[in-house]
């Protein structure tokens, strides 16, 4: 049996799919990156190991992608997170033609074509008030966890708008909102909804028409998601894990290129 395990050393997680040789999900892992590239994708990827029940000997080929994948010298290739994104997502829903991966750093919106390749994109500008980052200072400064945004923000009955696209301005239009007394969830949610609206200007410029695959970590918060429905005018499909698309978008990849290599027999 053939195993091929994608790593996704991305800024904020560092994440692990292995597959077998079918394709099929057998092991995954996800941990808080580290300076040291090459020790946590070891680490998640021994951690992915022992959910598969196998050692990381017994993997037979690496694909990495993501932030620090030229820095993984373990690598049997690396791949642009962009078209692992593509790939994870087309291999979860077919029949989508977009794909909205929001991380800690970066929001990218990426028009595919058949089969799941890349066919256009547009990352948002080099500030944290267009990714995931940004929500992680709404979240410090609120005192609110990060993994509790999400619900706090669908408590929302006002939500207060942040126009703002600096990241440093909008923590002022934040602190305005918290010095006339607006409520944590009416902030959170206006956060959300900016970057929802962000996310859609971004999915426009790539011809966005129909479904779209949301995946990153992001993805995990519930108003977030809201936020993007409300926002978007067509279905946005979740997937049960979605800070790991990519890293299984990279295993996929992977795969097919071990399957490439491997020795072609011919019937006698």
């Amino acid at each position: 049996m053939s195993y091929v395990a994608g790593i996704d050393l991305g800024a904020g997680t560092t994440k692990t799919v292995i597959v077998d040789g079918g394709g099929r999900i057998v092991g995954d892992s996800i941990e808080r990156t580290r300076a040291d590239f090459l020790a946590i994708g070891r680490s998640s990827l021994s951690a992915a190991c022992r959910r598969a029940g196998i050692g990381p000997n017994d993997v037979d080929y690496i694909a990495a992608t993501g932030f620090g994948r030229y820095s993984f010298d373990d690598r049997s290739i690396q791949i642009t997170d962009l078209t692992c994104a593509a790939r994870g997502a087309h291999a979860l829903f077919p029949e989508a033609r977009f794909v909205l991966d929001m991380g800690a750093q970066s929001t990218r919106a990426i028009a595919l074509r058949d089969g799941g390749k890349v066919r256009g994109f547009r990352t948002n500008e080099k500030c944290a008030a267009g990714s995931g980052g940004f929500l992680e200072r709404v979240a410090r400064y609120l005192e609110v966890p990060l993994e509790q945004l999400g619900d706090i923000s669908l408590e929302s009955t006002e939500p207060q708008p942040i126009s703002s696209v600096c990241a440093v301005l909008a923590e002022s239009e934040i602190i305005n909102h918290v010095s006339e007394g607006r409520s944590v969830a009416d902030i959170v949610c206006g956060a959300h909804l900016s970057l929802a609206g962000r996310a859609l200007s971004q999915l426009k410029m790539v011809g966005f028409d129909g479904p779209v695959v949301f995946v990153g970590g992001v993805a995990l918060q519930s108003g977030m998601v809201k936020a993007c429905e409300q926002q978007f005018g067509h279905p946005v499909f979740v997937p049960p894990r979605p800070s790991h698309v990519v890293a299984h978008g990279a295993a996929l990849l992977g795969l097919q290129r071990l399957t490439r290599r491997a020795p072609q027999t011919t019937a006698a």
